[in-house]
């Protein structure tokens, strides 16, 4: 009640009414007050003017004070939301309606700030859908591409020699036979499996799940499976490892599957007789690991081109399926761990890093 007795009692009619009453009664007042003064009339129409101007203008600065100051800065204000531009709200804080009017404005004003930045948020999700949905729809593409490309050889190579079974060769070259289309198979089977497993990755359908481990003990067993034990090795092994435990926060069978393409490729990559040397080093927190192999360089030009999927270094003499540099890069990427591969004197090494964990 007492709050809309104050409205009631501060509103512009009442603030006008008031200041006419009061404008008239100084006018009466001031004029019986002068008329008893000893002065000539000529004297008194001077002084009374002069007090009406006076009287005039003070009622025309509290006109512009509680009248048109506050109009203006509410058509400042309502320019400004017509503009959308919610920066710069109306600071009219009167307890008339130029108040409740300036208070509505500032809410309408929020309301509409608030109303387009969900209009724009949705928006965002809407183009962000759309552009999964359409990079879905390219990488199905894209695998559907590269499969049926990379499924012509293979493909090819059995259908011949599955006719050369049907024209009844001897059993010497049936076995041969068998044993090609046998491997093909299962090159076919080992694309589509790590073309699958990229595209999982890719997409995020593919989670990480990162461990605490000893990346020392992972690296002697990737390869010690792959080189110590290889019985067909024509290099000389070299390596540089820390004799303790160094303990890392990653996925461990994806990092395993690092070290796997890695050293499959320096191995398949290295010279005969040449050398092929893994270093692992410990530096300022960091945990660097490379593999060197001498042989022929790659490309200058060509050498951001080697992660990607199905990329073949033209110069190598061992003609994988192109994938394995792809999924690395994946992989790494995905744990935010710094990689690359540089050419050397007499070889190339692949590297990257990753922080130490106590």
């Amino acid at each position: 009640m007492k709050t809309g007795y104050n409205m009631e009692f501060f509103t512009i009619r009442k603030k006008i009414l008031w200041a006419s009453k009061l404008t008239g009664t100084l006018l009466i007042v001031s004029y019986i007050l002068l008329d008893r003064l000893p002065v000539s009339k000529d004297c008194f129409f001077i002084i009374w003017t002069a007090f009406v101007a006076a009287l005039t203008c003070a009622v025309d600065l509290l006109m512009a004070h509680f009248i048109s100051k506050p109009v203006s800065e509410l058509n400042e204000a309502a320019r400004s939301i017509a503009e959308l531009d919610f920066s710069h709200p109306c600071k009219v804080v009167s307890l008339d309606e130029f108040g409740g009017l300036s208070k509505s404005l500032n809410s309408m004003a929020e309301n509409l700030q608030r109303a387009f930045a969900a209009l724009e948020d949705a928006n965002t999700r809407l183009e962000q859908d759309v552009e999964q949905k359409e990079r879905l729809l390219s990488e199905r593409k894209e695998l559907a591409d590269n499969l049926s490309h990379e499924m012509k050889t293979p493909l090819g190579v059995i259908r011949a020699y599955a006719e050369g079974l049907q024209d009844g060769a001897d059993e010497e070259k049936r076995q041969r036979y068998l044993y090609v289309i046998l491997s093909e198979t299962e090159r076919m089977n080992r694309l589509i499996t790590t073309l699958l497993d990229l595209s999982a990755l890719e997409n995020g359908a593919a989670q990480l799940r990162p461990e605490r481990f000893d990346f020392v003990e992972l690296l002697e067993t990737v390869a010690g499976r792959l080189l110590i034990d290889s019985p067909d090795a024509d290099f000389s092994l070299q390596y540089e490892l820390p004799e303790h435990p160094v303990h890392v926060s990653l996925d461990k069978s994806r990092m395993e599957q690092v070290l796997d393409n890695l050293i499959v490729n320096a191995k398949k990559n290295v010279r005969p007789g040449g050398i092929l040397k893994l270093d692992l080093i410990e530096k300022a927190g960091m945990l660097y690991f490379s593999v060197f192999n001498q042989g022929p360089p790659i490309p200058q030009e060509d050498l951001p081109k080697i992660w990607a999927k199905f990329y073949r270094d033209r110069n190598a003499a061992y003609r994988g399926s192109g994938l394995g540099l792809a999924i690395v890069a994946q992989i790494l990427s995905m744990q935010h761990i710094d990689y690359g591969v540089e050419n050397r004197q007499d070889g190339i090494v692949f590297y990257f890093s990753a922080p130490i964990t106590k």
